[in-house]
């Protein structure tokens, strides 16, 4: 993704695309970002991390140019975010932090049109670049794949501990809105001791209100012979989460009304109904407080919901 060009390491692929999408922001997964409204999302080629159960190796594990298809000046992006309707752009599919440049680039250009910008990542990140790059980011989806070192060695080729550095990073040092995805594998990560961990640890250094999102693993990549996870596998760890004090907690990759919906932490009343992707409830006012107790629900809200539901929309950047 990288090479020597006239003596200077430059970024091959800075400016290239795999291709651009828009999708609910609920799909990064995020639940308290803006809801309801599209995200612009596209990602580059090549990955820092090796999961064997990478959903989208074909981009991830790429070293070919040829994935990237489409050219993009950040710009565009920017501009074509602005047309389209879009709140947000997210780099996405694979880490941005294997686009660093291109990303901070296509972040700033959002910026000066008001977009809001998203990453979806996996926290694996140096001290040095991490500062840079979170201070062009308004919102992240964080995958914690796991709460084990040999999980994170094993099975990503990574290390735990920096993910941990990143997410306190985060926490205690910005002012990046942001989730946690764990998509549980049967008989890796998916064990009630780890679960419990977990939980406790996010609560005890990144405090109760970082939302947790749980997911369903389908075989892919390496781990073909891998079964999908149970969904009661998912319902469990949830309620784990919930119990140790996490306020909000979801699922992903399977269909859970209840689970999908965002529950006042204050009185335990519904504020957020949530069908799939689609914002099937509102009871939030203009100030983000349950219309019930008036109490605050963390997250960053507009007055009202998005309307932009399921879609899944390709997008054709040399279209005007």
């Amino acid at each position: 993704m990288r090479a020597n060009v006239n003596s200077e390491i430059v970024l091959t692929t800075w400016g290239r695309s795999s291709g651009f999408v828009i999708d609910p922001i609920e799909k990064k997964p995020l639940n308290h970002f803006l809801p309801g409204t599209p995200v612009l999302s596209f990602g580059t080629a090549g990955c820092n991390l090796a999961c064997k159960f990478c959903q989208n190796w074909d981009i991830s594990k790429s070293r070919e140019m040829d994935t990237l298809l489409v050219d993009a000046k950040p710009e565009l992006i920017a501009d074509k975010a602005q047309q389209l309707g879009c709140r947000s752009v997210a780099f996405t599919y694979n880490d941005p932090v294997i686009f660093h440049e291109y990303a901070i680039d296509v972040a700033q250009a959002c910026h000066e049109k008001g977009i809001n910008t998203v990453a979806v990542t996996a926290g694996y990140v140096s001290p040095e670049p991490r500062a840079e790059f979170y201070q062009y980011m308004d919102a992240a989806n964080v995958d914690l794949k796991a709460f084990t070192e040999w999980f994170y060695h094993k099975i990503t080729g990574s290390h735990l501990q920096p993910v941990l550095e990143t997410l306190k990073y985060l926490k205690h040092e910005t002012q990046v809105w942001f989730e946690l995805t764990t998509l549980l594998i049967p008989g890796e990560n998916d064990s009630d001791a780890e679960i419990q961990a977990m939980s406790e640890w996010v609560v005890d250094n990144l405090g109760p209100d970082v939302p947790m999102h749980f997911s369903v693993f389908h075989p892919d990549w390496k781990m073909q012979n891998t079964p999908m996870t149970p969904e009661a596998t998912v319902i469990k760890a949830r309620q784990i989460a919930l119990d140790n004090g996490i306020h909000h907690v979801y699922v992903g990759n399977m269909h859970n009304k209840h689970a999908d919906s965002t529950w006042c932490q204050h009185c335990g009343e519904l504020v957020i109904g949530r069908d799939w992707y689609q914002i099937a409830e509102w009871q939030l006012d203009p100030h983000g407080c349950c219309l019930s107790c008036g109490g605050i629900c963390v997250g960053v809200f507009d007055s009202s919901p998005g309307e932009w539901g399921r879609k899944r929309q390709l997008v054709n950047m040399t279209e005007v």
